[in-house]
């Protein structure tokens, strides 16, 4: 097989696995569409461009996102290295500037020896016998997903997300605001929006009642649970953001000393600290809409958004019916799937597809067996499931403890039980990578 490695898409996964498969000695053609053909999320042509939020999740090894990050780092993902220096304050999670960061980036990969960055839109699959990464990710083109079609059987599948709000910070008034982190994580690094309960329920009726960017008539409303737009769960009960992302527990006014009924957060979004994010508020509202009811926010009413919310679909494949343990499909050994097309879903698991998927193919070119990971790590457990969930049912999957199995990490306190599945999980990856790793 050839020494060559070509990838489809420059997202979070087609990074990763080009810096994998070019520290290997492998020679790698990365394409990317954009900026020829831009989509309807990103911002710009960099390459690793994070586009929904800026936050990587919890950095506590007892969060399945910590854990997540824990093992990436023992398998040098080149993606986390670079967001360690994009990151802004976020208490205990790993925030970025993303365009900062998407930057570094691609300088580095653009100079790496061996990494050819390909620009334009791949409309059929590139020939050759080396091995083949789609990691196009949830905004795959329409032309791509026609000619991936005869592989995944025909059964593409997809659901809507939204993007958050970014608000220009010279427009926020941050005195109306307080800034704290949820337990005095961190150096206070969220600004905090206190909703008494009269302010938060007027709030969360005009959210409910708000208008909506509708889908096309032909295609069927599918919202991925995680990353809900957030009129949607005003509507589901007037307390449902009370206890979603409004929930003010670890909060309190230093004002007034007491816990407020709600909070609405930002979060920085640049290293400048000339944008805010508004947490959690993924929507579809339109824009007139949007600018309408967040100025009813105290501290916002001059608010100006730099980035509007907005709907987008993703699509990705049904991996139980196409991919093998390995994330490679059952049809053709030569092509594997990684990132958010292949049914992972969330930033660190996108990344950690991709870092897999490259680890994997360049063991194909150079020869070498496969050697599958432990389903005690998070990595390992994490493509075990998409390879065999229930096909008939299957959605974007993120990692979670669940999918770690319980024996030899028994104990009835919850947290206890996470730390020694944790444990066990870096033991056991720590012993696969010695063994089997290039």
């Amino acid at each position: 097989m050839s020494r060559k490695i070509t990838i489809v898409g420059g997202g979070l996964a087609g990074a990763e696995a080009a810096y994998q498969a070019a520290k290997r000695g492998l020679e790698v053609d990365l394409h990317e569409m954009r900026p020829q053909m831009m989509t309807e999320a990103h911002q710009s042509g960099l390459l690793g461009e994070m586009v929904c939020s800026n936050s990587l999740g919890s950095e506590e090894a007892t969060s399945a996102s910590g854990l997540l990050k824990r093992e990436l780092r023992l398998l040098d993902s080149f993606f986390l290295r670079h967001a360690e220096r994009a990151r802004v304050p976020a208490g205990g999670s790993l925030s970025v500037d993303r365009l900062s960061l998407a930057a570094d980036l691609s300088a580095a990969l653009e100079a790496l020896p061996g990494v050819r960055v390909i620009r334009g839109e791949v409309t059929q699959l590139p020939a050759g016998d080396g091995p083949l990464l789609i990691a196009s990710g949830p905004l795959t083109s329409p032309a791509l997903a026609q000619a991936l079609s005869g592989l995944t059987l025909r059964k593409h599948l997809y659901f809507y997300d939204a993007t958050c709000p970014l608000l220009r910070a010279e427009s926020i008034d941050f005195s109306r605001l307080f800034a704290a982190s949820r337990y005095e994580k961190g150096e206070a690094d969220f600004w905090n929006i206190p909703l008494e309960r009269g302010q938060y329920e007027t709030f969360s009726a005009e959210l409910a009642r708000g208008e909506t960017a509708e889908v096309h008539e032909f295609e069927k409303k599918v919202f991925f649970d995680a990353c809900l737009p957030v009129e949607e769960i005003a509507r589901s009960g007037p307390q449902s953001l009370a206890f979603g992302p409004l929930k003010p527990v670890g909060l309190v006014d230093p004002r007034s000393g007491a816990r407020p009924f709600a909070v609405v957060q930002l979060r920085q979004d640049d290293l400048k600290k000339n944008f805010y994010q508004l947490v959690g508020f993924q929507t579809r509202l339109k824009h007139g809409e949007q600018k309408r009811i967040f100025r009813t926010l105290p501290g916002l009413e001059r608010a100006e958004f730099e980035r509007f919310g907005r709907m987008h679909r993703n699509t990705y494949i049904n991996a139980p019916l196409i991919l093998d343990g390995f994330s490679r499909c059952k049809l053709d050994r030569r092509v594997y799937f990684a990132g958010q097309v292949s049914g992972v879903e969330g930033y660190v698991e996108s990344v950690a597809s991709g870092l897999l998927c490259g680890l994997f193919a360049a063991r194909d070119a150079l020869g070498l067996e496969q050697a599958g990971l432990p389903e005690t790590t998070a990595c390992g457990a994490l493509l075990g499931y998409i390879a065999r969930a229930d096909w008939r049912d299957f959605r974007p999957t993120k990692f979670t403890f669940g999918l770690l199995p319980d024996a030899g990490a028994e104990s009835r306190d919850k947290k206890k039980k996470k730390e020694l599945k944790a444990e066990r999980a870096c033991q056991a990856l720590e012993q696969w990578i010695k063994k089997a790793a290039i």
